[in-house]
């Protein structure tokens, strides 16, 4: 199922501090990080993204994350710590698979999002247009605009 923006994901997450920053911006700003990475895939690559498409990635990323996405990380967060009655080897053996299919259904959604996204790759936008591409969806997602946070989670991302 993977693509290229699935490809440009892995790259990015494995980029130093991006997984952390990645985990600031969805833990404490209640962020999308996917529709984040494929903003900022779409930047990096120049396709050109209008309010429609925007409209419909948080519309993509909101149905992928209430259906499944949260609810997955509910039960792997829940699973982490030790649970009285519950045998620790069996217990991680199943948190385990549900973040494999937690991650599943974010290359879903991903795959989602590629679909949405019309044109050849062009020339890179700039950090600044960057930003903006990401402000726009940071303020799509939930109203919310964590600008610093997400500056220096752009300045993280590979270029």
């Amino acid at each position: 199922m993977s693509g290229e923006l699935w490809d440009w994901t892995v790259g990015a997450y494995g980029a130093p501090g991006v997984e952390a920053a990645s985990l600031m911006l969805q833990d404490t700003a209640g962020q999308s990080v996917p529709l984040l990475l494929w903003s900022a895939w779409t930047a990096r690559t120049g396709r050109a993204v209008d309010d429609e498409t925007l409209e419909a990635a948080v519309d993509t990323a909101k149905a992928w994350t209430e259906a499944a996405v949260a609810p997955l990380r509910a039960v792997r967060v829940r699973l982490k710590a030790p649970l009285s009655d519950l045998e620790p080897g069996a217990r991680e053996r199943v948190r385990a698979e549900v973040k494999r299919v937690e991650l599943m259904a974010e290359e879903a959604l991903l795959a989602d999002l590629e679909a949405l996204t019309d044109g050849a790759p062009g020339a890179a936008l700039s950090d600044e247009a960057l930003l903006d591409r990401l402000v726009e969806a940071a303020r799509e997602w939930n109203g919310k605009v964590p600008r610093e946070a997400l500056k220096a989670w752009a300045e993280r991302l590979p270029a």
